[in-house]
């Protein structure tokens, strides 16, 4: 996993690598980019994911359908995870921080890593309930899918306005 921002065209909205890894750990959603199953296009949808604080995103779904399709047809994805905003109306501008990460998609991982990453995502939206979520879980299993990202590259960005 490598933290690089050489590719951000206004280097002057750099967002540091410690306020990226936040915003990964602490973001709501995320929105997962791939190419479309034909090859014709591209897909995007926002999804719930957790970060494993290491080099993996996991996200849960379905056993079927486009996302899965489109992850077969091709490996590499991008996930965006948007930080804090405010849309700055007499200014005709937004502040914003961006984190983009450069990804290889897996599926059909084994038993023991996807209940691992179905309770770390228990853990992160449902902490108060982590049992009841975790039984849920074990009637649910088979209805379920784990993808894992694993990270190749970050990059931040942010624009940030001055306090007035």
């Amino acid at each position: 996993m490598e933290f690089n921002n050489s590719q951000i065209r206004r280097q002057d909205r750099l967002l540091d690598e410690e306020r990226a890894m936040e915003i990964i750990k602490e973001g709501e959603y995320g929105v997962l980019s791939m190419q479309a199953e034909d090859g014709e296009g591209a897909y995007g949808i926002p999804v719930s994911y957790v970060w494993d604080r290491g080099n993996s995103i996991y996200i849960h779904c379905a056993p079927a359908g486009k996302k899965l399709r489109c992850i077969d047809a091709c490996h590499k994805v991008s996930f965006c995870i948007v930080g804090k905003t405010k849309v700055i109306p007499d200014k005709f501008t937004t502040a914003y921080e961006s984190v983009v990460l450069e990804c290889t998609a897996h599926r059909s991982l084994h038993e023991a890593e996807r209940m691992s990453a179905l309770s770390l995502l228990l853990s992160k939206y449902c902490p108060n309930d982590k049992i009841r979520g975790i039984e849920q879980a074990n009637r649910s299993f088979a209805r379920t899918e784990i993808i894992r990202l694993d990270i190749g590259r970050i990059s931040a960005k942010s624009k940030h306005m001055p306090q007035e």
